[in-house]
């Protein structure tokens, strides 16, 4: 994800390349531009060409029906994908915190006797992993980047059969959960932690809402935007790049004008398009995708 600071005046960052969608934009306005123009040319060196063709103002009261539809489809677009990459960042964000709380209130209920210290310490310890390491599949879940291999704390304590069962494991945050749940189970019963049961169940609450949250998040990344609004949002866009540089040409006067008319139009449509294809997978490689190692490095921290 791209951190950014608008500046004195709000629009030095504006010129920025850096995860911009402007270059995919300018790959698809230019040569419509460029397009424009010369149909401008042809059409006025050759009237007869330009009457034969029929094309004017009826063109252009035309193009704006259509490029009225198409707008509206293209900023719903925009405005879904954007509430997709806002959900996913507040469900994980929520996640985080369901099971730090967990975690925090578990540390607290521990025993304080002095003969029992070494059992505590114990038992924090295994408790801290499994909770990096839930935190951890919760994110492999979701993730659609190609490097998956996020940060654990001490991993290497972990007995070998447990984790070759995990790695196979057809849902490894339903496992970590599990092995949690039995871990808060015998230190209860071994009294390494003393809290009366209905305080208790408190944990087993959060951990379960972090679940929830979880399967909310998954959905974003198994349940794409529908194919065919894309379809269609995309077999519209390659129209309106062909109509827009043919009506620009007979509609406008001068030569250059028709040019920036066409670039403007397209790239702003296109560009609009492409702010929503970045934001629609919010959990992959992308700079203007959801930082997950950095979510999970600022759990491990905690």
């Amino acid at each position: 994800m791209i951190e950014y600071t608008p500046g004195k005046w709000g629009v030095g960052f504006a010129f920025s390349l850096n995860g911009s969608v402007f270059p995919m934009a300018f790959v698809w306005a230019f040569p419509c531009s460029l397009l424009s123009m010369t149909l401008h040319r042809l059409f006025r060196a050759s009237p007869e060409v330009f009457a034969q063709l029929g094309a004017g103002d009826v063109g252009a009261s035309v193009l704006a029906g259509f490029t009225f539809i198409l707008g509206f489809l293209v900023v719903f677009r925009s405005q879904q994908a954007y509430a997709r990459w806002w959900e996913g960042g507040t469900l994980l964000q929520q996640l985080r915190g369901e099971w730090f709380n967990a975690y925090s209130n578990l540390l607290a209920f521990c025993n304080t006797c002095p003969d029992r210290a070494s059992e505590v310490t114990e038992f924090q310890h295994r408790l801290v992993r499994l909770v990096s390491l839930l935190n951890c599949a919760a994110i492999q879940q979701v993730s659609t980047m190609e490097d998956k291999n996020y940060e654990l704390i001490d991993i290497e304590e972990f007995n070998h059969e447990s984790l070759m069962f995990l790695k196979e494991a057809h849902d490894r945050c339903e496992v970590c959960l599990q092995w949690i749940q039995r871990l808060i189970g015998e230190a209860t019963e071994k009294e390494i932690i003393k809290v009366s049961p209905p305080v208790l169940s408190r944990v087993y609450n959060q951990l379960g809402n972090g679940i929830v949250n979880l399967n909310n998040a998954r959905k974003i990344t198994e349940f794409p935007i529908p194919f065919p609004l894309a379809q269609m949002i995309t077999f519209m866009l390659l129209f309106h790049w062909g109509i827009t540089a043919f009506v620009c040409a007979a509609s406008v006067e001068t030569t250059f004008w028709a040019g920036l008319i066409t670039f403007i139009v397209v790239f702003s449509f296109w560009s609009i398009n492409y702010i929503a294809v970045e934001l629609e997978q919010p959990f992959g490689d992308g700079k203007n995708d959801l930082p997950l190692h950095e979510m999970q490095i600022d759990l491990n921290l905690s």
